[in-house]
């Protein structure tokens, strides 16, 4: 029997290949960490730049916002206080409507920026120095407008003065030719009038004779008073002191130069014309019953004025 000679063979050995391969292996996964850590980074970096971005952005439209409202704040009250100053006293100066054209083009423009939503900070930059040029001239106006004031006020008192001046003129002009013009009665004859049977008159001095007074007089010339009709009013005052008065003569009251009332017994309207006298008119007094004895006596007025007077004595 033939013997064979067996090798052993040798136990395996790592071959450089696959060492190689779980190298590269590790090497790729370690990338892959770090670039997936990196990423993370990278994304979170990303994430807060954004988000701060976001903040900045609010917080610029915030200051936005806030600098338009206190821009339209601050134009409203320019606004509002010139609207008051032109609606009462831009009739004050001419000049003032020159301003008012000036402070209104400048409404116009700061009112277009404002109402632009996406205004920039320069453009309400430039809003806010004309609202200031705008509240300067306000104030500028408003000045003008006191000193305007002040002046008419000044105006108004001299004017005042000299109305009063001319007024008082006036008034002494015209109560002077009021005095020029009351009419002055003459030649005054008061007579008590016996009346017969047969229709003639004869003059009596018996108080029981007596049928009625008849009262006399003239009117004299005046160059003051307008010719027209005038009104004479006579008051016969009897020896009792009372005025004598009856219905059936038209008697009534009357207000003197002092503007108090008076009773007179007769009123006589006169055709005068001016620079002219009225000679011998004739006022009658009839009266039911008798005549008391005693003296009677007789006053005229014109214009409240007494202008006359003249008695007769009855027995």
């Amino acid at each position: 029997m033939s013997q064979f000679n067996q090798t052993t063979p040798p136990p395996p050995q790592n071959s450089p290949t696959k060492k190689n391969s779980s190298l590269i292996y590790w090497v790729v996964i370690i990338v892959l960490l770090v670039g997936c850590v990196y990423l993370f980074w990278r994304n979170n970096q990303d994430k807060n730049v954004a988000q701060k971005t976001e903040a900045n952005q609010k917080v610029a439209i915030d200051s936005l916002n806030n600098d338009r409202n206190a821009l339209q704040k601050d134009f409203d009250a320019a606004s509002g206080k010139i609207d008051q100053l032109v609606s009462q006293n831009a009739k004050l100066d001419s000049n003032l409507q020159n301003d008012k054209v000036a402070m209104s083009k400048l409404q116009s423009q700061i009112k277009t920026i404002l109402n632009n939503k996406n205004a920039t900070q320069a453009e309400l930059k430039k809003a806010r120095e004309m609202i200031t040029d705008l509240t300067g001239k306000t104030r500028m106006y408003e000045e003008r407008i006191a000193q305007l004031e002040k002046e008419n006020a000044t105006l108004t008192g001299e004017k005042v003065v000299l109305t009063k001046e001319r007024d008082s003129t006036v008034e002494k002009n015209i109560s002077l030719k009021k005095a020029g013009s009351v009419l002055h009665a003459s030649n005054i004859r008061m007579e008590a009038i016996h009346k017969r049977k047969n229709g003639k008159e004869k003059e009596t001095s018996k108080a029981r004779k007596a049928n009625e007074l008849r009262i006399t007089f003239d009117i004299d010339e005046n160059r003051i008073a307008e010719s027209g009709t005038k009104q004479i009013y006579l008051r016969i005052i009897a020896p009792g002191g009372n005025v004598m008065s009856t219905p059936s003569n038209a008697s009534g009251m009357m207000t003197n130069a002092k503007g108090d009332q008076m009773q007179y017994s007769v009123l006589k309207n006169i055709s005068l014309v001016q620079n002219q006298p009225v000679k011998d008119l004739i006022v009658d007094w009839n009266q039911d019953g008798d005549y008391a004895k005693g003296s009677y006596y007789i006053e005229i007025y014109s214009e409240g004025y007494k202008v006359g007077g003249g008695d007769v004595v009855l027995k």
